[in-house]
């Protein structure tokens, strides 16, 4: 049974994601920003290393490299970029790139292709740790040490069993991306639409969708993995200020941000968010509890099904900026 998928399967198949990321233990150690190039607008002025990064939901049809070029264009800050993409381009090439654009690579999804890393034989997630080793020497090379993986919030097994076979592959993946210093992030998942069985199937095993279980299990599978902490999914969990106040911000790997519509949980869908002030979450808490634990890393837009078919790639790009910064600056986390 597969337990984890894409996005893409989330939106078009209405069942449960894979593909999560992380980002290195030494948070300030990522890369450095630099002035920006000429044509460039200003850059966004946040508290310490909390700043704002592109992520391609807001830039649909955009790929590697564009994706990069269109956020320095724009004026981000940094990029969630595809290590894929940047492996076929080469390691000089895409240091290269982030050097003349001077924005950071800021996540990149998890490497390791479905089933894995927790379905699948165990002699296939041994040969693809020897992979991620290569692949996470390659990201910390660029500057990025953190990936991301999203959590499904059912599993084919009764919890305690299911979350066993998940430490115990996440533990053995923790080994191998600290060698290159990298984190892994779990973005857990809580709008109901995923937890819910599919028409006529047998109920679905539930598993992890809110902040302390996940930040629980990231405790008991190494000390380099931690949260993508998505604000809709914790908005839609029931989630809470408190929540994040006792959140460590070493397990803090990633944010997602958008808001959401007042709706009951059962109407809601993932692809149903809106751009940061749009809605009803309590956006300037979040940042606040954020700042007051001392998080720093990226802050990446992701309001999907908000950019219009019509819209431009830069012009969605720009408005998920503008959003973002407005929040973040209501919430007295930009300087200016």
């Amino acid at each position: 049974m597969r337990s984890f998928l894409s996005r893409r399967d989330f939106l078009e198949r209405a069942t449960v994601a894979c593909a999560l990321l992380g980002g290195a233990a030494v948070r300030a150690g990522a890369a450095q920003a630099g002035s920006a190039p000429s044509g460039r607008t200003a850059r966004t002025s946040a508290t310490d290393s909390m700043y704002v990064s592109l992520n391609g939901s807001v830039a649909r049809g955009v790929g590697w490299p564009d994706l990069a070029r269109l956020a320095a264009r724009v004026g981000f800050d940094g990029v969630d970029w595809s290590l894929g993409a940047a492996r076929t381009a080469g390691l000089d090439a895409t240091k290269a790139l982030f050097s003349e654009l001077k924005i950071r690579p800021s996540i990149t999804g998890f490497p390791m292709a479905r089933p894995l890393p927790f379905g699948g034989e165990q002699g296939a997630f041994d040969q693809a740790l020897v992979q991620l080793a290569d692949e996470a020497a390659f990201a910390a090379a660029v500057g990025c040490d953190r990936m991301m993986l999203v959590l499904s919030p059912t599993g084919p097994l009764p919890k305690d069993e299911w979350r066993k076979v998940v430490r115990d592959r996440l533990s053995a993946v923790s080994q191998v991306l600290q060698r290159s210093n990298v984190q892994l992030g779990l973005e857990f998942l809580g709008v109901q639409q995923f937890r819910a069985g599919r028409a006529g199937g047998p109920p679905p095993n539930p598993f992890i969708w809110t902040l302390p279980e996940t930040v629980a299990l990231a405790k008991d599978c190494g000390p380099n993995i931690g949260v993508v902490l998505d604000v809709w999914h914790w908005h839609h969990s029931g989630g809470t200020t408190a929540d994040i106040l006792n959140t460590p911000a070493a397990r803090i790997v990633h944010v997602h941000v958008s808001d959401a519509k007042a709706q009951a949980p059962e109407d809601v869908r993932d692809n149903g968010r809106v751009m940061p002030g749009e809605g009803v979450i309590d956006l300037t808490g979040f940042f606040q509890a954020l700042k007051k634990i001392g998080y720093t890393g990226g802050v990446s837009p992701e309001p999907l099904g908000r950019v219009p078919a019509e819209m431009s790639p830069e012009e969605g790009a720009r408005l998920a900026l503008d959003t973002t910064r407005a929040a973040m600056k209501n919430a007295g986390l930009l300087v200016s």
